[in-house]
């Protein structure tokens, strides 16, 4: 062994290297970088979600970083750009959590899942809990790097303690030089033996930040593949309630103000009922209907079969159009004008669309039941017409009511003014009621006809249309016709009938022909195209 110094200035010397050492650097338990708004959003859809806090407490049982994990795993979806941190600024008990977070950002499938979650703190919760299971199986098969990084930050506090202590002994051996700058062998011992106790403290450390590196790079593979799945999982989650929440018209709009349990309780209802069923046929009746809604022309609707006479001006023909440029022509043009005899595009084929209320009258009795191709029920396509046909109103600005009916005591009215959003609550109860029973066309359409009669006497609105959907043959008094005719030429609105896999019910002469200004039979139920013609009259 060497000489102890026992000079002040030899003892700073020899300390030099650890005087620095013993104040380290911050380091951070989070891997993605995150704002103090951020923050708050994590916490307040923490606070709203029971599934996360189950998590979080069940990993928590085995694993103390859990929760840093799944805030992370929560700010890398819900970012629009995540940033992480690099691991030299990560405490060494999170190195895990780092390589965990680091894999999923770098995998393609976690782009995918950013394009449904990012901006969306309900959607980032819910990828969180879809990748619940694979962050258990990466935490387990992880466990052995996991334990390296905490023996390292156990080794590099330790290592840091010591390099303290180096500096205590050092102010000590100050305390007690002479003026000389001669130090007493026992505070130049002290120093001494500090000095060698945070050398071997720094090997240590170093070895420990070795061996977790070693088993860290060990366990990547996994990790990266567990991240990898797990994101796929979530995408592909995220991709289906984005879709299910579409075909029910459920836009991105309402659900970012929809409350968290709410629209949690939504998605639920939707993927686990019987609702769920119909989410397909849904969405091709709605992308039907915004064809046809896109075809349509108002109050000019059909077929150009050649030139008449009027005063129409949106028909007029490309030649007194020129003559209206011309203003040597122009008071000749006022004249036919006058007179009606501007020369004018003829058109037969679709009726012009209504104005006032659509009221859609679905039969659910027994017998829509019924499924025909494909599985598709009788009800499920009524009920996905019905809808589409809310969308219909909406778009137009009109008032919506669904009535459901079966026997002639058994009605339910559902109401969708088309000054307020539908509520999807009140949609899904439309859809889900099944009343049972037989079938009567009397209550339904009285009742369609009394709210058609309300609007008029309130607003003096126009005519409204109403769509009947039925599967069954059912019989009506005289009595009651001749009121439904004095209410039709009184009301002016129009009835489009629908039969569905019931072909008998819509020939001519049958009592569906008689109530109706038009009428299909709809027998192969995977057909949405088969119901075009009315999104273009109605």
């Amino acid at each position: 062994m060497g000489r102890t110094p026992n000079r002040l200035d030899e003892m700073a010397s020899g300390a030099g290297k650890w005087l620095g050492l013993s104040a380290a650097p911050e380091r951070h338990t989070a891997a993605v970088v995150a704002d103090r708004f951020e923050q708050i959003t994590w916490r307040d859809t923490y606070e709203q979600s029971a599934g996360l806090r189950e998590l979080a407490e069940e990993l928590n049982e085995r694993y103390e970083y859990a929760t840093d994990l799944l805030t992370d795993a929560f700010m890398a979806a819900y970012k629009v750009g995540p940033r992480l941190r690099e691991r030299t600024e990560m405490d060494h008990s999170r190195l895990v959590n780092h390589q965990v977070i680091t894999s999923l950002v770098e995998s393609p499938e976690f782009a995918e899942l950013r394009r449904e979650t990012a901006g969306d703190p309900y959607a980032a919760a819910m990828a969180v809990l879809a990748q619940a299971a694979a962050l258990r199986r990466t935490l387990e098969r992880s466990q052995d790097a996991q334990e390296q990084a905490e023996q390292t930050k156990k080794a590099q506090q330790a290592a840091e303690g010591a390099a303290a202590a180096v500096g205590e002994a050092l102010q000590r051996a100050a305390d007690e030089a002479g003026e000389d700058g001669t130090v007493p062998a026992p505070a130049a011992d002290a120093v001494q033996q500090a000095i060698e106790a945070a050398e071997a403290a720094d090997a240590a450390a170093r070895q420990a930040a070795q061996d977790a590196a070693q088993a860290l790079a060990a366990a990547a593979p996994g990790i990266r593949a567990g991240a990898r799945n797990a994101a796929a999982k979530a995408a592909e989650g995220a991709r289906q309630e984005t879709a299910l929440m579409r075909a029910w018209g459920v836009g991105p709009g309402e659900l970012e103000r929809m409350p968290f349990d709410r629209r949690a309780l939504l998605a639920e209802r939707l993927r686990t009922s019987r609702l769920a069923q119909w989410a397909e046929l849904i969405g091709r009746f709605r992308q039907m209907a915004d064809g046809e809604r896109a075809r349509k022309v108002e109050n000019a609707a059909g077929e150009l079969v050649g030139v008449t006479l009027g005063n129409d001006l949106s028909r007029l023909i490309p030649s007194e159009l020129a003559n209206l440029g011309l203003p040597e022509l122009r008071a000749v043009f006022a004249a036919r004008y006058a007179a009606g005899e501007l020369m004018l595009y003829d058109s037969q084929g679709e009726q012009s669309t209504g104005q006032g209320a659509i009221i859609a009258c679905v039969d659910t009795s027994h017998s829509m039941y019924e499924a025909g191709p494909g599985g598709v029920t009788r009800e499920a396509w009524a009920k996905a017409c019905a809808l589409a046909l809310l969308d219909q109103a909406r778009h137009a600005r009109r008032d919506f009511a669904g009535i459901l009916f079966s026997a002639a005591d058994k009605i339910q009215v559902f109401r969708f003014p088309a000054g307020r959003e539908a509520d999807i609550v009140e949609v899904l109860r439309f859809a889900e009621t099944f009343l049972g029973g037989g079938t009567s066309y009397q209550t339904p359409l009285t009742a369609a006809a009394e709210l058609l009669a309300e609007e008029l006497n309130d607003d003096a609105g126009p005519r409204g249309d109403i769509v009947m959907i039925t599967d069954d043959e059912c019989g009506v008094t005289e009595e009651w016709m001749r009121g439904w005719n004095d209410a039709k030429h009184l009301l002016g609105f129009r009835v489009f009938g629908v039969a569905v896999g019931a072909p008998r019910a819509a020939e001519a002469g049958s009592v569906l022909d008689a109530l109706c200004d038009n009428l299909r039979s709809i027998e192969d139920l995977t057909d949405v195209h088969a119901a075009a013609d009315l999104f273009r009259m109605i």
